[in-house]
C-alpha cells in the first residue's frame, strides 16, 4: 500500500519585525521597508501541516486529527498565538523572523512529536498574507 497524505489547518496571530541589528535604520528600510517597523507589525497566519503514512487497519487513519490538532495546538499555537515572534518565542530566539525562518522553526517543533505518533511531516505551509506563502519540507526536495 502506498503512503497517503493528511493536512491539519489551524491560525494564528503575531507579529514580528524583520531588521539586522548590524544595519542601520536606513539600511533596514531600504531591504525589508515597512516590515522593519520599529513598532513592529503583525499577520493572521494560516498554518498547513501534512503529514503522510499507511493508513491503520484498525482506524483507517494515517493519524488522528484530533492528536494532530493537539500537537500543534501545545507545541506551536499557545507559543505563538497574540505574540511577539522576536521577543516571545523561545524557538525563534536569535533568528530573523521571516515566515520562512518560522515555518522551519515550526517543522522542528513537531517532527518528532509526529513520528512518535506513527506519521512521517512532510509540509509546513505557512499563509503570512493572502498573497504570500511559504512551504517546507523539511530540507528535503519536495519532487
Amino acid at each position: 500500500m502506498k503512503p497517503i497524505y493528511i493536512t491539519r489547518r489551524e491560525t494564528f496571530n503575531a507579529a514580528h519585525r524583520l531588521r539586522r541589528e548590524d544595519w542601520s535604520e536606513s539600511k533596514n528600510m531600504e531591504v525589508f521597508g515597512k516590515c522593519s517597523n520599529r513598532n513592529w507589525h503583525g499577520h493572521n497566519f494560516e498554518l498547513f501541516v501534512t503529514v503522510k503514512g499507511i493508513p491503520s487497519k484498525e482506524t483507517g487513519f494515517v493519524m488522528n486529527l484530533k492528536e494532530l490538532g493537539k500537537i500543534i495546538k501545545e507545541h506551536v499555537i499557545e507559543k505563538v498565538d497574540h505574540k511577539n515572534i522576536d521577543l516571545d518565542v523561545p524557538f525563534m530566539a536569535k533568528k530573523m523572523s521571516s515566515t520562512e525562518n518560522l515555518a522551519i522553526g515550526i517543522w522542528e517543533e513537531m517532527e518528532d512529536l509526529i513520528k512518535a505518533k506513527g506519521a512521517q511531516l512532510v509540509k509546513i505551509k505557512l499563509f503570512e498574507t493572502e498573497n504570500n506563502f511559504v512551504e517546507y519540507f523539511g530540507g528535503k526536495e519536495p519532487f
